[in-house]
């Protein structure tokens, strides 16, 4: 920690000693920020029908994130991650668990899952641009697994003819972040190259729990993204990614983790109106190293295969029709099946979008769309319609959409022994989740100031989970009743010329199931994210300091008490908590930023250690350094 000390000396040095200027001025909230995620067509933010969030690079910047999960928690209410068997990680985003929340990374399908949730850690943060999140139903655009909401997460394209950057980072338990990337535009051909490495020591928990440690693991991200733009008409895509994690779950074995991604995309415009054509390639698999006989057995693979086309017709400047359509095979081999078998299913899609500018302050946008898989035997159909309209610094938006998530391969056919306890059986006969969601929502924006209101409910039927079968005495995939899901969210944020800044988010979620059924993973009810800042710029020096905290209420939960018999359960009650994080970013002469951070300000540790308490143990400490080489000259 010498040189986290070594550091903070030398910043506090600069902070006291920079000459005084006038503050720079903060720039409005960015409403110009153009969105795709929620039309599939290019849209300013503030033009967008459906309720659309951006967490920005400079969000992502000033967060200091570790991890997707720490930022999307710490800039949306509504959202928690936690621990599931075996610390795998779970979500939660307003109800909906990971298997109802489609992530994808420049609108293309993330292979592989652990309890119904991809692996959040090969998203790497410093590869990206933006994330945009649409809450709510959006199958209509993206099909299954779109039933709670999409995270469609951008990467960057930088606009400089070439760019160097390199970064690193320390933080207790002796996590340590070190990562680079080079581009070039080099007149019809633009190049990115990524990479990443991580690493964190296994930690023990000071108090009493479900889990009293916490896995150390390591990654390796590579990415690569290659752009050549034949004519004013013709663009090429082409992308590579290799993700490596190993985990210390085990003593005598490490739990190992891949990832081999690729594809290719051609775009095309001819007047006002533009195609394109996709193809993408996505292999995740897990094996298990043995320390003692050094073979790494792999038990699980899922390769996905996916061919699009989408086509944008623009008729003058009020109507836009949408169409496309998706074909993909989905190969699995797992652990979980009978003889670690595999299975494959090929799905097929068509969809189309209708966007109507009838005057400048409406727009009307409606979508369907088909979808067909082969195992599931599986036809369904799913709709949206939405409407805006502007008054003044006003809009008004409303919107229904239809969701659902297809049973995948594991919940129709998984034959896998639970430690020697009990079964877990698929159901090849699982109907489809489903859910119609309905939103309502006012936003005002003016002179630095956004503030916005939505309320909205979900009707889910058939909502898959597992129960306990006497007939098998074991578990089994069903199809549960009806729940249904609604609530409201509050957004304010402010930015004033003079360097301050300010955003409060709050979410009420409230679930209702029907009476009697154990509600096993309830949702915080309250949730709150809170961010301040002040900024100020000399002529070699500037600093921004952020205070971010989130509050999330206490909620009940019926927990299992017998691996034998699943309707014997106690009601437990999660407690509440809040964190705060306090981070200090100074850019000190051209391309070095510093950052320090204190995590966990106020030293909360939670007095038992549920799934989903936070693992910390009490505030820790990061600092880290970046250099954009290329501003050096």
């Amino acid at each position: 920690m010498n040189v986290f000390r070594g550091i903070l000396g030398l910043s506090a040095g600069l902070l006291l000693s920079a000459p005084a200027m006038a503050q720079s001025p903060m720039k409005d909230i960015d409403m110009e920020q153009v969105v795709v995620t929620a039309t599939r067509t290019p849209k300013l933010l503030k033009d967008a029908p459906l309720v659309t969030r951006i967490i920005t690079r400079d969000d992502i910047r000033k967060s200091d994130a570790s991890h997707v999960g720490e930022l999307l928690q710490s800039e949306l209410p509504g959202i928690e991650f936690s621990f599931s068997m075996n610390q795998q990680t779970a979500l939660n985003m307003s109800g909906f668990d990971g298997g109802s929340v489609l992530f994808l990374i420049d609108g293309e399908r993330i292979a592989g899952e652990t309890l119904d949730n991809v692996d959040y850690s090969r998203l790497n943060l410093n590869d990206v641009e933006r994330i945009e999140i649409v809450k709510g139903a959006a199958s209509a655009l993206y099909g299954s697994n779109a039933v709670g909401g999409v995270v469609n997460i951008i990467t960057r394209t930088d606009k400089e003819k070439w760019n160097v950057e390199a970064n690193a980072r320390y933080g207790s338990h002796n996590e340590q972040r070190y990562g680079g990337a080079v581009s070039f535009n080099a007149g019809k051909v633009y190049s990115r190259t990524n990479v990443q490495y991580t690493d964190i020591d296994s930690y023990d928990l000071p108090a009493d729990g479900d889990y009293s440690r916490i896995y150390g693991n390591r990654t390796w991200d590579f990415k690569e993204r290659l752009i050549y733009t034949a004519n004013d008409h013709l663009k090429f895509t082409a992308r590579a990614g290799y993700f490596f994690r190993e985990r210390d779950a085990q003593a005598i074995a490490k739990e190992r983790y891949r990832d081999f991604s690729g594809g290719v995309k051609g775009n095309y415009v001819f007047g006002r109106h533009d195609a394109e054509l996709a193809y993408t390639f996505d292999q995740y698999d897990k094996s298990d190293y043995n320390l003692f006989t050094e073979k790494d057995i792999r038990d699980y693979s899922n390769v996905q295969h996916t061919l699009r086309a989408l086509y944008n017709f623009r008729i003058g400047k009020k109507y836009t029709l949408t169409t496309g359509g998706d074909f993909m095979r989905d190969y699995l081999l797992s652990y979980q099946f009978a003889e670690n078998g595999s299975k494959s299913q090929y799905t097929a899609d068509i969809f189309a979008q209708f966007d109507w500018n009838p005057i400048e302050k409406i727009n009307v946008i409606a979508g369907v769309r088909y979808d067909w898989l082969s195992e599931a035997h599986l036809h369904h159909l799913s709709s949206k319609a939405g409407i805006m309209y502007k008054t003044g610094n006003c809009s008004l938006r409303g919107s229904y959409a239809g969701g659902f998530r297809a049973p995948t391969l594991k919940e129709m056919f998984m034959n896998f022994d639970m430690a020697n306890l009990f079964m877990i059986y698929g159901n090849p006969d699982l109907k489809a989740e489903s859910s119609h969601n309905f939103s309502l929502s006012a936003e005002y924006l003016r002179s630095g100031w956004n503030v916005a209101v939505t309320g909205f409910c979900n009707l889910v039927d058939n909502r898959i989970s597992t129960a306990w079968d006497n007939s098998l005495n074991g578990m089994r995939y069903v199809n549960t009743s009806a729940l249904r899901i609604s609530g409201a969210e509050m957004y304010v944020s402010m930015k004033l010329n003079c360097g301050v800044g300010a955003r409060l988010s709050y979410a009420y979620t409230h679930e209702h199931a029907k009476a009697g059924e154990p509600m096993i993973s309830p949702t915080r009810p309250h949730t709150a994210t809170l961010r301040a800042e002040y900024g100020k710029k000399w002529k070699n020096y500037s600093f921004d300091l952020i205070l971010n905290g989130r509050w999330l209420s206490a909620v009940e939960a019926d927990e299992y008490t017998s691996l034998t018999s699943y309707t014997q359960t106690v009601r437990r009650k999660y407690p509440a908590y809040t964190l705060w994080k306090l981070t200090l970013s100074q850019d000190i002469r051209k391309g070095i930023r510093v950052t320090l951070a204190v995590d966990n300000l106020f030293n909360y540790v939670p007095s038992y250690y549920y799934y989903n308490s936070p693992a910390t143990t009490g505030t820790t400490f990061y600092a880290g350094v970046s250099l954009d080489i290329d501003r050096f000259f």
